[in-house]
C-alpha cells in the first residue's frame, strides 16, 4: 500500500546558514544532483524542514516557506527558487479542496506580504521576469470555447466603483490633451460611403460627421 505520508520539504543553506533553495521532496529528491540549483558540497547544509506530509500539504509548505524568505530573480528575498512552488516531478493537480485551504491559509495577517508595498524597482524586476517566453502562456492562445467560457463570465460582472473610476481617468487621459493624435481633428465624410479625419474641411464635397 502506498504511503501518502512520504513526502517532505527541505533547504539548501548556504555557510552563513540562510536557505538558498526550498524543495519538496519524496524519497532521495533532497540528495538528487539532476536539477539546475545545485546542492551544497557539505551534506550539513541539507535539511529537512517538514516530514511526513501529505502530497498536498508539502505544496502547502514549500509555497509558505519561499513566500517567507522570497525570490532573488523578483527581488523579494533571498532564494535562487525560480517559481513560488507548488510543482512537482509527480505531476499531480492540486484539488479544489486544497487551493481553497490555501488560499484561506494566505490570506490577511497569514499571508507573509501582508501590510507590505511592492517598490518599484520589485514591479519592474517582476514585469521583466514574466516578459516573452519568461511567460508560461508565451505561444499559446486561448480556445474558442475557453473565450466564449471567459466571455460568458465576465458578462453581468458588475464594475467596482474603484473600477470604474479607474476605467475613466485612463479614457479621460486617452483622449485629451494636445499630445493626442486626434486633437483638434474632426470627422468628415464625401456622402459616398467614405470618411476622413482632419483637422480642416477636405472639400466641397465633404460634410461634417461620419458615415458608419
Amino acid at each position: 500500500m502506498k504511503d501518502h505520508n512520504r513526502f517532505y520539504t527541505y533547504a539548501y543553506l548556504r555557510e552563513d546558514k540562510t536557505p538558498y533553495y526550498i524543495g519538496k521532496g519524496v524519497k532521495g529528491r533532497i540528495y538528487s544532483s539532476n536539477r539546475k540549483i545545485q546542492k551544497p558540497k557539505d551534506k550539513s547544509r541539507i535539511i529537512f524542514l517538514k516530514q511526513n506530509l501529505t502530497e498536498q500539504e508539502a505544496f502547502n509548505h514549500e509555497e509558505y516557506m519561499i513566500a517567507v524568505f522570497g525570490r532573488k530573480d523578483l527581488g523579494t528575498g533571498i532564494l535562487r527558487n525560480k517559481t513560488n512552488g507548488g510543482e512537482g516531478a509527480s505531476g499531480s493537480l492540486k484539488s479544489e479542496e486544497f487551493k481553497r485551504r490555501h488560499s484561506e491559509m494566505m490570506k490577511g495577517e497569514n499571508n507573509p506580504s501582508y501590510g507590505r508595498k511592492q517598490s518599484e524597482e520589485h514591479r519592474r524586476k517582476n514585469s521583466e521576469a514574466h516578459k516573452g517566453e519568461n511567460n508560461h502562456f508565451y505561444g499559446k492562445s486561448h480556445s474558442e470555447e475557453t473565450r466564449r467560457k471567459i466571455s460568458i463570465k465576465k458578462k453581468g460582472k458588475p464594475l467596482s466603483e474603484e473600477t470604474k473610476r479607474k476605467l475613466s481617468k485612463i479614457r479621460k487621459g486617452k483622449y485629451t490633451g494636445k499630445n493626442h493624435s486626434h486633437y483638434g481633428k474632426k470627422w468628415w465624410n464625401d456622402g459616398k460611403g467614405n470618411n476622413k479625419l482632419s483637422v480642416e474641411c477636405p472639400g466641397i464635397e465633404w460634410r461634417r460627421g461620419r458615415v458608419l
